[in-house]
């Protein structure tokens, strides 16, 4: 059975991560799911997949959002850098998972003046348009060895492709569906002020359309 490696920086939160990994693992049938959560010895169990203490070999490999900032660094990011410079399988960051790809391949990642947390519309290189759901407040500036391939008006640095290795990221949330901004709500990961800001939030792309295609 193929192994699907989750970076699960989020593994502390009920909604995004219980939740949003669910969503996440849902777009990768008959994998087998690892979970490494290496910001935090409070993961929860989310009755699936299999916590491990360090990054194994596997078949796929998603770097989740977080609470942490990359314009913050930590230690634990030496090891999630590791493990980007050092992939040969395909790899697909969300969020946080964007930005520190961009940063461990030569990258940067600024802090901006107040977060982001809205509904916004992302335009691709060939000229596609979607709408799509951003909430951080670490922007990269400058994506390294990726290629830029779709900016938001805010974001400028919104989607990148590595040129010569299966690597893709996103800024936005493509995991948020509507069902998991709902239960972020229901479980007070989110306030109502939050999940407002966010509407009906109803992306053009998910997982699989934003990253895996």
């Amino acid at each position: 059975m193929p192994q699907l490696l989750v970076v699960d920086l989020l593994a502390e939160r009920e909604a995004f991560g219980k939740k949003g990994v669910e969503e996440i693992v849902r777009h990768f049938p008959e994998h087998e799911v690892l979970l490494w959560a290496p910001h935090t010895s409070e993961a929860r169990d989310y009755g699936f997949g299999i916590r491990i203490d360090k990054p194994v070999e596997s078949d796929v490999i998603v770097i989740t959002g977080s609470r942490r900032n990359v314009s913050m660094w930590e230690p634990w990011m030496d090891d999630v850098a590791e493990l980007i410079r050092e992939c040969e399988v395909p790899l697909y960051g969300i969020c946080f998972g964007h930005q520190i790809i961009c940063k461990a391949l030569g990258g940067e990642v600024i802090r901006a003046d107040e977060g982001s947390s809205f509904i916004a519309e992302v335009t691709y290189t060939d000229g596609t348009k979607t709408k799509q759901l951003f909430t951080h407040q670490d922007h990269v500036i400058d994506s390294g060895e990726m290629e830029v391939v779709g900016s938001a008006e805010h974001c400028e640095i919104a989607v990148c492709k590595h040129p010569t290795r299966p690597i893709k990221t996103v800024q936005f949330h493509p995991e948020a569906v509507e069902s998991v901004l709902n239960y972020s709500l229901e479980c007070g990961d989110m306030t109502p002020s939050e999940r407002e800001a966010f509407g009906e939030g109803l992306q053009d792309l998910d997982v699989t359309t934003s990253l895996i295609l």
